[in-house]
Order: C-alpha cells, then structure tokens, then sequence
C-alpha cells in the first residue's frame, strides 16, 4: 500500500512539474504550485511544527487547499497532456 502511494504521490509530483513548464498553464497557478513545492522544501513554516496539532495544520490542510486552487486554474486538457507525459516517462 505504501509502495502504491509512493508511486502515485511521485507521479503528481512530476505532473505538476511538467504543468509547470507548460506555456498553456496560467501565471496565476503557477505562482502557486511553486509557492506550493518552495513551501514544502523550506525549514521555515507559518505555524512552527513544534506546537501540537496546530504546527502541522499549514501541512495538511492550508498547502492541500492552495494546490486545490492552484489545480482548478489550470485548463483541463493542460493537466490531461501533462498526465499522459509523466505516464509514459515514468511507467507503472
């Protein structure tokens, strides 16, 4: 189970990048997916992880909701073509 999330989440991850290159994807969800990946790679968080439960909020539900927004601005046939990349440079 673990080994399929890894796969799947590895698979988003490389979408993302390529919707990120494409000329098609709108400046606005670009600005936010790379606000997105930044976040995710920098130490510094808006809600320090070191407070209980309300440390990881930011994580698990401020940056899924960015993406979210990010994702609904992007054209359908954009993230379909980026799908079919990444499934043909990444097999199963």
């Amino acid at each position: 189970m673990l080994k399929r999330l890894y796969k799947r989440l590895k698979r988003e991850i490389h979408v993302y990048r390529l919707v990120l290159r494409d000329s098609r994807t709108p400046k606005s969800a670009k600005w936010l997916l790379r606000f997105v990946f930044t976040y995710l790679l920098s130490p510094i968080d808006l809600i320090p992880d070191a407070i209980p439960v309300i440390g990881a909020i930011d994580d698990l539900v401020i940056l899924p909701i960015v993406l979210l927004i990010a994702y609904r601005l992007i054209p359908a046939e954009v993230i379909a073509d980026c799908r079919r990349q990444a499934s043909v440079e990444l097999p199963s």
